[in-house]
């Protein structure tokens, strides 16, 4: 699974919006859009920050394990 499908799906079962998911980890809701596209992909500190509101590794987040921790 790729990293944007991994946030959509992760966003999903919060039941947030991606305006909210971009208030929380501190970007504008259009970065997050492109990340999300798959139009972009986010930098080292923007990937902790989703990792972190998500609960999740970083290995999770770019599709590297299915293992969520």
């Amino acid at each position: 699974m790729k990293l944007y499908e991994r946030l959509r799906e992760l966003r999903k079962e919060r039941n947030e919006s991606q305006v909210k998911v971009a208030e929380a980890v501190g970007i504008t809701p259009r970065q997050y859009q492109r990340f999300e596209a798959g139009e972009q992909k986010p930098g080292f500190d923007n990937l902790c920050a989703l990792a972190g509101h998500f609960g999740v590794s970083l290995d999770y987040l770019a599709g590297r394990t299915d293992r969520r921790t």
